[in-house]
């Protein structure tokens, strides 16, 4: 995954209430250039909406975001995930995607929290809620500290402040849900999320230069 983001640094946060728009809003995101996309388990339907896009659009790496607890992030494995994200650090939540063999990226938002997952072995963490925990200068006065981690702020980040975010040395790459906005998914605007998701794409690649 850490491969792959270093060419399309920003994973789409999404929130899906039908499963029947997700095989469809995933290949939106691919076509748009941006294949690591994260689907929040708020919903009912994030489960079957996983299960759909690992079954039918390969090119995508499909993760579930929002897990809580172990129950939930052995459940969405099971479906499909092939990575977890977590709003804070839990414990339980790292030993069971570690004993599932997948990546695990939990959320930090002090210092005293990176350095708990520090020393849990954590090297890529989440930065969240990036915009009201201190943005850009949280992250580098973190980053002076925790040299050898890398960070996905998430939580405030848009089109306009990415490029800004990306020029951070520690950022491997930044997680939104702008890319994916809820009316165009309940109108199968599919269109505009791909354009959506090219921006951010090229932000990127400039931001990368």
């Amino acid at each position: 995954m850490k491969d792959l983001l270093e060419k399309a640094p920003v994973i789409p946060v999404v929130v899906i209430e039908d499963a029947a728009k997700a095989v469809p809003l995933a290949r939106a995101l691919v076509a748009g250039g941006l294949p690591v996309i994260e689907v929040t388990m708020r919903t009912a339907a994030a489960a079957d909406a996983i299960s759909a896009i690992a079954a039918e659009v390969p090119e995508a790496i499909i993760g579930a975001g929002t897990v809580l607890n172990e129950e939930q992030a052995r459940r969405i494995v099971a479906a499909g995930a092939k990575y977890i994200v977590s709003p804070g650090l839990q414990a339980e939540v790292v030993t069971a995607a570690q004993s599932l063999d997948v990546p695990v990226v939990p959320g930090v938002a002090t210092a005293t929290e990176a350095l708990n997952a520090w020393n849990m072995g954590l090297r890529l963490l989440k930065f969240f809620p990036a915009g009201q925990a201190g943005g850009v200068p949280m992250l580098k006065a973190l980053s002076a500290v925790y040299r050898d981690v890398s960070f996905i702020p998430t939580g405030g980040v848009s089109a306009k402040n990415l490029q800004e975010y990306l020029e951070v040395p520690s950022v491997l790459a930044c997680g939104g849900s702008w890319l994916s906005p809820a009316d165009a998914i309940a109108n199968n605007d599919f269109q505009r999320i791909t354009d959506l998701a090219a921006e951010a794409a090229a932000i990127a690649a400039k931001a990368r230069r």
